[in-house]
């Protein structure tokens, strides 16, 4: 992770407020946009990406297809777009569904507070991840995968479980899993 990667911080209704270096973003929870990608195959199956153990925070834990921030000006879906490029290798149309606000403690002294914008697409090929941003990826169902959490939460990122805590979110991913 590279010390001078800046995100930006912003109010409530995702107004900016300037930025901060990435690091210490999270160590003083403070709140900036973020994203979090979602892909499904025809299928309706989720693409998940088990982090690499190398990672400075939630290192090991699965997650949804890939997430990030976008650079300060960068627009979201662009940032979304290139960070899915960055960690799985391949490139597909994205659609943003909806957003929300989180905040979790983490491992590290680290806190998550983030405007989290939820994007999704689809795809239909193996993933190419770069090892040192994924350890592994598998296709799974949203139900199977809500029962995976329940089941073992501590094996999967804080933001995924927080999101998938939420009817009306998963209600949204169900749906727009088979649009995209």
């Amino acid at each position: 992770m590279s010390t001078t990667e800046q995100v930006t911080l912003v109010d409530g209704d995702d107004r900016p407020l300037g930025t901060m270096e990435k690091l210490q973003a999270h160590v003083e929870g403070r709140l900036h946009r973020a994203f979090s990608v979602f892909v499904f195959d025809r299928a309706g199956r989720l693409l998940l990406q088990r982090r690499s153990a190398g990672k400075y925070h939630s290192g090991g834990l699965w997650s949804n297809t890939c997430c990030g921030h976008p650079r300060p000006g960068e627009p979201v879906t662009e940032a979304a777009s290139r960070r899915l490029f960055e960690e799985m290798g391949f490139r597909t149309a994205l659609h943003p569904i909806f957003r929300f606000v989180y905040r979790a403690e983490l491992d590290s002294a680290m806190v998550e507070h983030e405007l989290d914008h939820v994007l999704v697409g689809s795809f239909e090929e193996r993933p190419s991840p770069e090892p040192a941003e994924v350890d592994a990826w598998k296709w799974m169902e949203l139900d199977l995968l809500r029962e995976a959490v329940a089941r073992e939460p501590q094996a999967f990122t804080a933001w995924l479980r927080i999101l998938l805590s939420d009817a009306g979110h998963v209600r949204a991913l169900a749906q727009a899993s088979g649009r995209v």
